[in-house]
């Protein structure tokens, strides 16, 4: 009897080491391509994480009607280890940054965590209706749009979370910048529970599709009034020599074949009009502005590095945030009113609709939502989820943050003078620590 409980007792634990011995044998990358909506995976090299892939992940084109059918959304997952820290990158656009070796988001650098990209849908890789995209540009003109939503997204974000849980057991920060810190705020308002800690950069939050914020705060309040004046003269400075600089900037336009929804000499008066948005939103230096005495090839030079045509074109890969921008996201819009003095040398005589003139698909209209800015607005100032936001003094986009709701769980972090390239590593020293303290007690905390 005791031999055949010896017996039995021997074969109990030679399989558990067997049991065992398969766990340790099944690889992360086993258990990324066990997960059901995990349709393909490739390995990346990666010069900050252990290991680091791209994953093609399943999702309906309506989470509301499975019916409509499913594509195939592009996420990156940087590993370094699944009881560690995740930092889920809400990304509001294309995520082709992520495939580059050095790349690693910065919470991901800072606290040592596991980084998860979700390509936004309609961007790149992540297009619903893949089998249509021989021909971008008629794409942009002719596909349904209709699942081209914030509640969309976000519901794609949840998807990809609920399914990384199962391999990663500690706390997840959701962040994102500019679309996607608008993007970040909407998932999580939208699925609070989803993520411990919300870390958006300069995101925007307009109340309809031509806010209105930005041109005052770029006529009245970025910069110092002797820097708004320089700007302010170099745009005088492009339409007086407009005649002049058409022949450089029609044959950039040819070398570059790039094409428009309006005339070369319209463009240009819109490039003249963006000039201070761009300038202020990337923080250029006031004192390399060309003055009166400049060449007419350093002021055109000087235009094309700030703010060139190739932004007006009919289709890029960013285009579909256009068509988003225009249901529920909001935009800016351009105030000729300063250049009075200054008309005849316009071509065109005001920019009412200029974004469906200049960026949506002439063939579909629009009709814009605010359904996104009253979300946002009523979730901050009732929840006690836990979120840092992060903006540069000078951004344009800082026109329209959300309101400050005074709360502990909520804190806003200004970059004196910044611009949209505000992170929390452009702080002095003393504010990083403090940003890094707080999020540090957040994500620590028992």
């Amino acid at each position: 009897m005791r031999r055949f409980l010896l017996t039995i007792n021997v074969f109990i634990l030679a399989a558990i080491a067997g049991v065992f011995a398969s766990a340790q044998e099944v690889s992360f990358a086993d258990r990324l391509a066990a997960i059901p909506q995990v349709k393909e995976i490739k390995t990346l090299e990666s010069e900050f994480f252990p290991e680091k892939y791209v994953l093609y992940f399943e999702q309906p084109i309506d989470h509301n009607d499975p019916s409509v059918g499913t594509f195939l959304q592009r996420v990156f997952v940087g590993n370094i280890h699944p009881d560690s820290a995740t930092v889920v990158v809400c990304e509001g656009y294309g995520a082709y940054y992520a495939d580059r070796t050095g790349y690693a988001e910065e919470l991901s650098r800072i606290f040592n965590a596991n980084n998860v990209v979700v390509e936004h849908r309609y961007f790149l890789e992540s297009f619903p209706f893949r089998e249509h995209l021989d021909d971008q540009e008629a794409v942009y003109e002719t596909t349904d749009w209709s699942y081209l939503t914030g509640v969309q997204a976000a519901n794609d974000i949840h998807c990809v979370i609920e399914a990384l849980k199962e391999i990663y057991s500690g706390k997840w920060i959701s962040t994102g910048i500019s679309k996607g810190g608008q993007n970040t705020m909407i998932h999580r308002a939208y699925f609070p529970d989803d993520v411990n800690i919300s870390v958006p950069y300069v995101g925007p939050l307009c109340w309809s599709d031509y806010d209105g914020r930005h041109e005052k705060f770029i006529a009245e309040y970025a910069g110092t009034p002797q820097e708004r004046e320089a700007i302010f003269n170099y745009q005088v400075e492009l339409l007086l020599r407009k005649k002049d600089l058409m022949p450089s900037f029609n044959d950039y336009c040819t070398e570059k074949n790039l094409k428009f929804h309006l005339s070369n000499e319209e463009v240009y008066d819109y490039c003249v009009l963006e000039f201070s948005f761009a300038f202020w939103q990337w923080g250029f230096p006031v004192d390399q502005i060309p003055g009166k005495e400049a060449t007419d090839e350093e002021v055109f030079r000087y235009m094309m590095a700030i703010c060139g045509p190739d932004y007006f074109t009919t289709w890029t890969s960013t285009s579909p945030f256009f068509v988003q921008a225009a249901k529920e996201l909001g935009y800016y819009g351009y105030d000729l009113k300063p250049f009075r003095k200054y008309k005849k040398y316009f071509t065109i005589k005001n920019t009412k609709d200029y974004q469906k003139k200049l960026f949506l698909p002439q063939t579909q209209k629009f009709e814009f939502d605010d359904y996104l800015y009253h979300k946002i607005n009523g979730f901050l100032l009732t929840t006690d989820a836990r979120m840092l936001f992060v903006y540069g003094q000078f951004d344009p986009w800082s026109a329209v943050m959300p309101a400050d709701p005074y709360k502990d769980n909520i804190r806003f972090y200004i970059e004196p003078r910044g611009s949209h390239r505000a992170r929390i590593r452009t702080f002095d020293r003393e504010t990083q620590e403090e940003i890094i303290g707080i999020l540090s007690g957040w994500l620590y905390e028992k």
